[in-house]
């Protein structure tokens, strides 16, 4: 079964204990609340890279059962506070938002 996600890519913010407290305590409580018809969220903060200076600090997943899904929480009132509050507290510059289709194989 396929499913759609919505990839939010924050860049290194210039104040990583500021961003992470309003992340953890607006963000997210936000997200949970105001993202009708997501099944999971998925939140990873990027703790290294090859080179050692990651160019990115935080990669949320939104998954929704569907591409439709997707399109209908994003254009509701609730989805459009949730990505305007993500780009207004992304301090490093504008986080990239990608829409994906998502295809699972279980090793």
């Amino acid at each position: 079964m396929s499913g759609a996600k919505l990839i939010v890519i924050y860049p290194m913010p210039t104040d990583v204990a500021a961003f992470e407290e309003v992340y953890r305590d607006e963000h997210v409580p936000m997200a949970m609340e105001k993202l009708k018809g997501a099944t999971k969220i998925v939140a990873s903060r990027v703790v290294g890279a090859p080179d050692g200076n990651p160019a990115f600090h935080r990669i949320a997943e939104v998954h929704f059962p569907s591409m439709v899904a997707l399109g209908e929480c994003a254009a509701s009132e609730g989805g459009q506070q949730t990505i305007d509050h993500a780009r207004r507290i992304s301090s490093g510059g504008a986080p990239l938002f990608l829409v994906a289709e998502e295809a699972t194989v279980v090793l």
